[in-house]
């Protein structure tokens, strides 16, 4: 089987999912009656897999404790009259005081279209849109 990649379907470039495998095998075992049971197993364990794909999940005690911060980052600039560096949205903030830098940028960066980066002598400040 050399130069057969068996990740990809063969009709996209698409990678394979384990529900497609799944279905394939279904698939080729379908003209076999003495496989009916496996054919059965195989059905279920693809129900199963869909299932746990399309749950619904709740977010993570992270990322609520993110969407917390990310208002914070919010109310300062809301509360400022110009663009503000990380830094300066760091030290507005206590609680934001105490994260890192980088944790910061990655919340002001996690607002998306709520906020607008400008680049000003190679120094990023950001302002509510």
């Amino acid at each position: 089987m050399k130069g057969i990649d068996t990740m990809m379907n063969t009709s996209s470039s698409v990678r394979m999912t384990y529900v497609m495998a799944l279905d394939n095998a279904i698939n080729a075992l379908a003209n076999m009656p003495e496989m009916a049971e496996t054919i059965e197993k195989l059905t279920a364990l693809k129900v199963q897999t869909e299932k746990r794909n399309s749950a619904d999940r709740k977010p993570t005690k992270t990322q609520t404790a993110n969407l917390e911060l990310q208002e914070l980052v919010i109310e300062v600039l809301r509360n400022s009259d110009k663009p503000m560096t990380i830094t300066e949205i760091m030290n507005a903030d206590d609680t934001l005081g105490a994260l890192s830098n980088q944790k910061v940028a990655a919340l002001v960066r996690g607002l998306g279209d709520r906020v607008i980066k400008t680049l000003d002598k190679r120094k990023a400040y950001f302002a509510l849109a």
